[in-house]
């Protein structure tokens, strides 16, 4: 397939992984394709990162991580950055051929603006028919939609998301880039998926991922029940549109604390060993899962009611002993100390350590912390490396 051959993973900037030998080449801004190439990263595989001659601009979305946004630190720790100009001739030929040499290529651009320049997935990979490429959208390439700008929060909101979260009176954007996480992650998985088609035919594949697409799949539930059952969800605030009680209560000292009745079985030991109220396990208000959604404001009231005589560590305490799931309602500065955060130190582009959360499927600590490119950190070496 190449005339190139990459370094080994050991004199790479990545480090060892299942994807050892894997060669990603990158056309990525923002959020959603950074986190994809990031996990592929973390998994061993090469990736050369192509910003424009500013960088992405994701680097200046904030300076919390030394002279790197938070954001970028997250999801640009160990790659390779090079920076080229795809509309000058050269910098284009130069991008083919590493292209030439890579196993997946990952692009999340204004729509169709590789393929003005014959840089698009049906381009390469008639050229390269091995070739993995993976365009990730905003909505697709449907008609009227593939020309249309998208990002997370203007996502949220044309998906439904936004419709069915917040409070009752107050609609409510999810606080974090959700639907730019669900498709970088959606598409590392059709990259893995199609890695492993190709170990057995041989051939590559054309991936395409939509943010709009991935938040409507997540939208299955309430939008089943939109449509085939008795409507969907309304905004319930911190309770679950059909589960009672799901949801938070505030203790005598105003700590609030979720719980999460899963059966009936739960719900009797709930009445009995918690609220010390058998009689409601019997109500006949009560009597089912249905019956209590049907009736959650007084079923609200009345586990309100005795919940808020008891201090926190009270309720807590007789929660655990009756087995009930429970979560605190944390503030970022709970979350940093919980015990279940597990860390990973990065070395900014500027030299400094930085604590962030562990990779979620990575359980050891990586015994050498991961660097972020500092922008065409590696034009140079990729020059030479790539020269015709």
């Amino acid at each position: 397939m190449s005339s190139f051959t990459y370094p080994s993973p050991s004199t790479a900037p990545g480090h060892g992984g299942p994807l050892q030998g894997i060669n990603v080449v990158a056309v990525e801004q923002a959020v959603a394709a950074p986190l994809c190439t990031a996990r592929l990263a973390d998994a061993g595989a090469r990736v050369i990162k192509v910003e424009r001659s500013g960088g992405d601009f994701a680097r200046a979305y904030d300076s919390a991580v030394g002279a790197d946004s938070s954001y970028f630190a997250w999801i640009n720790h160990g790659k390779e950055s090079i920076v080229l100009d795809i509309k000058d001739e050269e910098d284009r030929a130069l991008l083919l051929r590493m292209i030439e040499a890579a196993d997946v290529f990952v692009q999340n651009l204004a729509p169709r603006a590789l393929d003005r320049l014959s840089l698009g997935s049906g381009a390469l990979r008639e050229r390269w028919p091995r070739l993995i490429t993976c365009d990730i959208s905003g909505y697709g390439d449907g008609p009227g939609l593939a020309d249309k700008k998208a990002y997370d929060l203007l996502i949220q909101a044309e998906s439904g998301i936004i419709a069915i979260s917040g409070g009752p009176n107050e609609l409510g954007r999810i606080g974090i880039s959700l639907c730019d996480i669900g498709a970088g992650v959606t598409a590392y998985a059709a990259i893995l998926e199609a890695l492993i088609q190709r170990s057995v035919t041989g051939v590559g594949a054309a991936l395409s991922v939509s943010l709009f697409d991935v938040a409507a799949e997540w939208m299955t539930v309430p939008l089943v029940q939109h449509r085939y059952g008795d409507g969907g969800p309304s905004r319930v605030g911190l309770r679950h549109p059909t589960i009672a009680p799901y949801g938070a209560y505030a203790t005598a000292d105003g700590a609030l604390t979720l719980i999460s009745i899963q059966n009936e079985r739960e719900w009797h030991r709930l009445c009995a060993e918690v609220l010390r109220r058998p009689d409601l396990a019997t109500d006949e208000r009560y009597s089912s899962n249905n019956r209590r959604v049907a009736n959650r404001d007084a079923l609200e009231a009345e586990l309100g009611a005795v919940v808020a005589t008891m201090s926190r560590g009270e309720f807590v305490d007789r929660l655990a002993a009756a087995s009930i799931a429970f979560g605190s309602v944390n503030d970022l500065e709970d979350v940093a100390r919980h015990p279940a955060l597990r860390h990973r130190t990065i070395v900014s582009s500027d030299g400094r350590r930085f604590d962030l959360p562990a990779h979620p499927g990575h359980r050891q600590q990586e015994e050498v912390p991961i660097a972020v490119p500092r922008l065409d950190q590696h034009g140079e070496a990729l020059r030479a490396e790539f020269s015709p």
